[in-house]
């Protein structure tokens, strides 16, 4: 190991001798007052300490005078421990890395140097789809669909995880990314023999999906990243970035009996949006903090992507020690090492922040968000006013349909609930949300409530764990009695795995178009997310989500009217079956056990009869079937060569899409369910693929062909060129012909025509999509121009060689007079290009110009050799063929 030996100590603990980098060594000979310094950056500093040969003296001068508002200007090398991949993600990753093996093999290498140089763990929990609810066997025919779908996409990634070392792979049904992460991968301490020497250091994770965030919780420094990022980190490229500012959040005294560890969520991706950490750290103290569960923190610190800062960080206390112990870890020494080395928060000083927002814990109330956007909290007692508002402006009048289930009639109506789901990491991972949810639905069953039938009810815990805790509090039978069967244990509902409404209730809202609503307690509920027929998307608690099913209207205010009647017609509210937190408290400490944990565990890779039975080829290459339609071999290393390519100036360029204000991966990057008459669909009817067995895109994800032709395709897209229609179409200029996006970038494509995207502020906002940037490559996007971007996917265009330009502070396309249809220049490329350049823009139209300024979006040095290279893949491709 590299290092600054002259700060490597030793630490002795049960006979064994360990060494690491000491951060105490290194204040005192540079006379830092690292107290003053957050956790967070103390891990950074660690980090540079221990693969370093020499920290700048810039960033030691900084640390030295820290008061938290000195904005380091020097980029740093971040080593992660670790990797961690979701299916979604991963199998377009290790694609790129089969199909640079096979470049290395053509250029006479050795393939075999293309493997992970640090451990990687790729969960497989984003396929699982709700085809099957409400019964006892929705689970098992979900699984067989499952297999049944990606038979294909499987096999591949058995086979990587035979060829690749460092690589592993949990099957189908292990539950979801962040939730092995934290009850199982993470040691928090890394152990780790390293040319025949023990060490031991911070595990550090970054991950392809953005809710890598949740580890934060238990004091692991990691954050999500694109695909791209990813496998070069993998490849053994550090991760370059700019020392951040660190925003600290101030917890004080404690949730008020009622309110859920969601409503605190909910409370604070609000209010740290308000606050702008776009780019920035997040990180938790006070004494508030002693009141919220290793549980809860890992809840809040999930939804950092929603609050927009790149971690949540919470730093390792006495309950982050308990809970390793409780799992069955080795907290002593995580206790010892964090101690010495500077890491454990005692409560007695607090470091220094660059701002500081306080948060009265006490002051929270019950919340849910929506209807598109994870900060838009509204309070329960005042949603139904707000939402009838937000219903009012898209239609004057209420719209209503009937249909019949069982021989009875059933109003269905704008603002009706037609999805209810227990769904996704930030809080299936709460055992408190879970135990509340089951005994809310107890008491629901036995005052003779039920859901409605028109609601597609369904429970996805994230953990294998949860169905043994709730077996046995006997609480899994009242959730089943309201149809909130487990349907699968992924990511389902949050990420658009809902699968089909029953086709009555789907007639009936394509036919009236009804502006209905889905409840779920997940973290993302963007436009045509959840379900495309769904145009409202609330996130709200566990037991919310039952109490909504149970009423089957949004448009309810449930703190003053009824959520039903009993059997002699008495109106029951909210409150009357609303657990005490001191009954949720007893279940947990009766049901909850660390025995659960290690025994769902302890044959955790094994898989199920269909995993085992799965066989995958074997060789150090993969042998791509030209006539897949799930996996094909990558483009992006055709024309491949060894070298740097010249940066010219763009001219002559034309707009493809011109979009408003807070644009996410959603929007951008193909998900959720193919419709057949989209450019995807057309595609694989040409090759003989029936509507019902096209999957979904994030299914797809290994087949670029489907993936370019979904790009910019969702079907609440709003592209300026065409006011007047959603989804993914524009005008192709100068013929101002209608085209779909696609259709026209292969127009243009053919013509030599190089083209941009035009946009508002947070453009990239959402998941960690690599197929966000990767699209846009393939569809010929030379660059995009926006008012402000999303820290990953900024981060994901550079990688993919697309030029990050941003407005100047105060400007943007309308101020300055831009209307898409112009032909646009791109000058000061060609010479001299460094970190956040200011470029030339020329937009021309019938002899007319307008000129301005925009800001080059390259953050840093290394950024700039990427897009010499075409990108990280080529640059890091180079590397290796240049050995």
């Amino acid at each position: 190991m590299k290092g600054l030996a002259e700060f490597k100590k030793t630490i002795r603990f049960k006979r064994n001798k360990y060494s690491y980098f000491s951060i105490s060594e290194f204040s005192k000979k540079t006379g830092i007052q690292i107290k003053k310094i957050p956790f967070s950056i103390r891990i950074l500093l660690e980090n540079l300490i221990r693969n370093s040969q020499g920290i700048p003296e810039e960033i030691i001068d900084s640390l030295k005078k820290w008061d938290g508002k000195i904005k380091f200007q020097k980029e740093i090398p971040f080593y992660p421990s670790r990797v961690l991949l979701q299916d979604f993600t991963g199998v377009p990753l290790i694609l790129d890395l089969a199909a640079m093996r096979n470049k290395m093999k053509e250029m006479g290498k050795d393939p075999k140097k293309i493997n992970p140089f640090i451990p990687c763990h790729l969960i497989i929990d984003h396929s699982v789809q709700v085809d099957y609810f409400g019964t006892e066997d929705s689970l098992r025919k979900n699984m067989e669909k499952e297999y049944e779908r990606n038979k294909e996409r499987y096999v591949f990634l058995k086979w990587a995880q035979n060829s690749f070392k460092n690589l592993k792979i949990f099957p189908p049904g292990s539950g979801i990314i962040h939730q092995v992460n934290l009850e199982y991968i993470s040691d928090v301490i890394t152990q780790r023999e390293i040319d025949g020497e023990n060490f031991v250091f911070p595990d550090t994770v970054i991950g392809t999906d953005s809710h890598t965030t949740m580890i934060n919780g238990i004091g692991v420094l990691g954050w999500g990243v694109g695909g791209i990022e990813a496998e070069a980190a993998l490849l053994g490229e550090p991760v370059y970035f700019l020392f951040p500012e660190v925003v600290g959040v101030k917890l004080k005294n404690e949730l008020k009996e009622g309110i859920t560890p969601t409503d605190l969520v909910l409370y604070v991706t609000q209010k740290l949006r308000e606050k702008k950490v776009v780019g920035k750290f997040v990180e938790y103290f006070g004494d508030g903090l002693k009141n919220l569960s290793v549980f809860d923190r890992a809840t809040v610190a999930n939804m950092a992507p929603e609050y927009g800062s790149t971690c949540g960080f919470f730093p390792i206390d006495e309950k982050v020690i308990k809970y390793l112990g409780w799992r069955g870890k080795d907290a002593k020494l995580v206790e010892k090492y964090s101690k010495e080395n500077l890491l454990y928060y005692d409560y007695i000083e607090e470091p220094v922040y660059s701002d500081v927002l306080e948060i009265d814990l006490s002051s929270i109330e019950k919340s849910i968000s929506g209807p598109s956007r994870p900060h838009d909290r509204l309070s329960l007692n005042e949603a139904k006013e707000k939402i009838k508002v937000f219903i009012n402006k898209m239609r004057k009048e209420e719209v209503k349909a009937i249909i019949s289930f069982d021989d009875m009639n059933y109003e269905i109506k704008d603002g009706d609930v037609v999805i209810a789901a227990i769904t996704s990491c930030t809080n299936t991972s709460n055992p408190y949300l879970l135990f509340l949810a089951g005994l809310l639905a107890r008491n629901a069953v036995k005052k003779g409530l039920r859901t409605k039938p028109y609601v597609k009810t369904s429970f996805a815990p994230g953990s294998i764990v949860v169905k043994k805790y709730l077996e046995k509090a006997n609480l899994l039978p009242y959730l089943e009695a309201l149809g909130f069967h487990i349907v699968g244990f992924g990511c389902t509902t949050c990420i658009g795995n809902s699968g089909p409404l029953p086709e009555k209730v789907e007639k009936a809202i394509k036919e009236n178009n009804l502006i209905v609503s889905a409840c779920l307690s997940g973290n993302r509920n963007f436009e045509a997310r959840v379900h495309p027929l769904v145009k409202m998307n609330f996130l709200m608690s566990p037991p919310l989500v039952i109490a909504y099913a149970i009423k089957g209207t949004i448009l309810w205010n449930p703190f003053e009217e009824p959520i039903g009647f009993d059997a002699n017609h008495n109106p029951l509210y909210l409150k009357d079956i609303w657990p005490s937190s001191q009954e949720v408290d007893e279940f947990l400490n009766r049901y909850l056990s660390k025995e659960d944990f290690i025994d769902s565990y302890s044959n955790i890779y094994e898989g199920d009869e269909n995993w085992k039975n799965l066989e995958a080829p074997k060789g150090d290459l993969f042998e791509f079937d030209p006539s897949s339609t799930y996996i094909k071999e990558p483009p992006f290393f055709k024309g491949f060569e060894p070298k740097e390519i010249e940066i010219k100036d763009i001219k002559n360029a034309r707009c493809l899409v011109f979009l408003g204000d807070s644009i996410t991966t959603d929007h951008i990057s193909p998900a959720g369910e193919i419709q057949k008459d989209s450019p995807a669909g057309k595609y694989l009817i040409s090759l003989g693929i029936v509507p019902s067995d096209f999957n979904t895109f994030g299914a797809r994800r290994g087949n670029h062909e489907v993936m370019m032709r979904g790009t910019f395709g969702n079907v609440r897209i709003k592209n300026k060129l065409i006011p007047e229609k959603e989804g993914g179409f524009t005008l192709k200029f100068p013929e101002n012909k209608l085209l779909t996006i696609y259709e026209a970038a292969m127009d243009y494509k053919k013509e030599g025509v190089p083209l941009l995207v035009i946009a508002g502020k947070e453009y990239g906002s959402g998941s960690s999509r690599d197929w966000a940037a990767k699209g846009p490559y393939l569809l010929g996007i030379k660059a995009v121009i926006a008012e402000s971007f999303e820290r990953i996917h900024r981060s994901n265009l550079v990688q993919m060689g697309i030029l990050p330009l941003e407005f100047l502070e105060g400007e943007n396309a309308e101020k300055i007079g831009i209307k898409g249809d112009e032909i646009f220049d791109i000058e000061g490329l060609e010479e001299n290009i460094y970190p956040f350049k200011r470029l030339k823009v020329k937009a021309k139209k019938d002899g007319e110009e307008k000129v301005f300024e925009v800001i080059l979006r390259l953050d840093t040095y290394i950024e700039i050799e990427y897009i010499k290279h075409g990108g990280i893949l080529p640059y890091v491709l180079t590397k290796f063929i240049n050995l």
